[in-house]
């Protein structure tokens, strides 16, 4: 018989128990702290119309995207696809139950999400993500930019000891910054020299906004924007005297500000910066921001983002449904934080009991001690493998905490003792 290749698609993950447990944990942690904050939490189905999945897609994400196909008969592709991220199902959705939903509507999303891309260290083909949006009906209040904010960074600070610090800034001071200048034309192409000023050097920056055919000023203009950095009193001060004369600059000033300012009453400061070199979607968010990052390991680059969208089903209804929303790639995350030691490894064992039948004759009696056990919201199993008493003990101290051994006298008295295992 030939020997069939029995290792995960590439760009797929799969963990042993114990790594699996880790996993979890973590998992279940951002699940609490989002519904702490008042996160209702929703699946939408894996499955979509493409149709829907490509509403807002361009680019690489059409590429990219699982098409399902129609039956085991047929080869042709269905009008059906895998999700490629939780923000246009959510859309989907929020118009579907426009009239059942209560507005704001705070929603937490966790799921797997499907890309076609080329795998790599820390990139996955498959890969979970933990969302929160925040949608309005019309409008919504500034106030939330800092409730999603402060939730993500409430998050990290559950499951991460390391410092995890929001690099925020706001589209409309760019925007503004862009249109005083004269040069909104070239708004896009500016952003994506800025989006990448990180990962050059300066001279770099410089000369890739010259390529631009910008004016030397408007260079030096701009580079001393994206310099900008620092806690909300120093960073505000400076948009304040750059001298733009740009009512959509003072806009997103003042709302950066805004949401410095919750993110420090919430307490928060200490883990919140302004910083203008993050653009983010530049096509898709306008106003509001933001990067989590780990300033200890700056080689890891971010870990988490959003921001604020103007209208999140534009493309579905007439209804305005402005929102705002963050993400944190968890699969991404696991990854990294493994890679750098930053994980704790799983000490307890996640069963409670192994319950050790000593033979057939004491089966019935050990199926009720497990059941006695559950009742009382411990986990157990049942010891079914092995004919020596020690091969069964030495099986029940792997997988879990305690052993109960049932032999003719624990059947007789219906009593038993516990053994912790080491």
């Amino acid at each position: 018989m030939k020997k069939m290749n029995t290792s995960p698609i590439s760009g797929m993950q799969e963990f042993l128990p114990d790594t699996q447990a880790i996993f979890d944990k973590i998992k279940g942690k951002i699940v609490e702290v989002y519904h702490r904050h008042g996160f209702l939490n929703i699946e939408t189905p894996t499955i979509d119309r493409l149709d829907i999945l490509l509403a807002k897609a361009g680019g690489d994400t059409e590429k990219q995207i699982y098409k399902v196909v129609k039956t085991a008969e047929s080869s042709e592709d269905a009008d059906q696809a895998l999700r490629f991220d939780h923000t246009v199902p959510l859309a989907r959705y929020v118009v579907e139950h426009e009239n059942d939903l209560a507005f704001p509507f705070k929603v937490s999303q966790i799921g797997r999400n499907f890309r076609g891309e080329r795998a790599q260290k820390g990139r996955f083909r498959e890969f979970y993500q933990c969302d929160v949006d925040v949608i309005g009906r019309g409008n919504l209040p500034i106030e939330y930019d800092a409730d999603v904010i402060s939730t993500l960074l409430d998050a990290y600070k559950n499951f991460i000891s390391t410092p995890v610090i929001a690099r925020i800034s706001n589209r409309k001071i760019l925007t503004g910054l862009v249109d005083a200048l004269g040069v909104a034309e070239k708004t896009s192409a500016i952003c994506n020299v800025i989006d990448h000023a990180e990962k050059v050097t300066p001279e770099e920056t410089r000369s890739a906004l010259e390529e631009l055919g910008l004016s030397d000023e408007i260079v030096d203009k701009v580079l001393d924007f994206i310099d900008i950095c620092g806690n909300k009193a120093e960073v505000v001060a400076k948009l304040e005297g750059f001298g733009i004369q740009n009512e959509v600059f003072d806009e997103g000033v003042k709302e950066i500000d805004t949401v410095l300012s919750l993110l420090e009453a919430d307490g928060f400061g200490d883990l919140a910066v302004a910083d203008m070199k993050i653009v983010r979607g530049l096509d898709y968010y306008t106003g509001t921001v933001f990067e989590f990052c780990m300033p200890d390991y700056k080689q890891i680059g971010s870990v988490g983002g959003g921001g604020r969208y103007e209208n999140l089903a534009g493309y579905f209804t007439e209804q305005k449904l402005p929102g705002v929303g963050g993400s944190i790639g968890l699969s991404r995350l696991f990854y990294v934080l493994n890679e750098n030691n930053l994980v704790e490894s799983q000490t307890e064992k996640s069963v409670d009991y192994a319950v050790i039948p000593m033979s057939e004759a004491q089966v019935n009696f050990a199926l009720k001690v497990a059941k006695e056990l559950r009742d009382k919201n411990n986990s157990a199993t049942v010891v079914y493998a092995g004919k020596k008493l020690g091969d069964k003990l030495t099986y029940a101290a792997k997988i879990a905490k305690n052993g109960i051994v049932i032999g003719e006298n624990e059947v007789n008295s219906g009593e038993y003792q516990i053994k912790t295992f080491n």
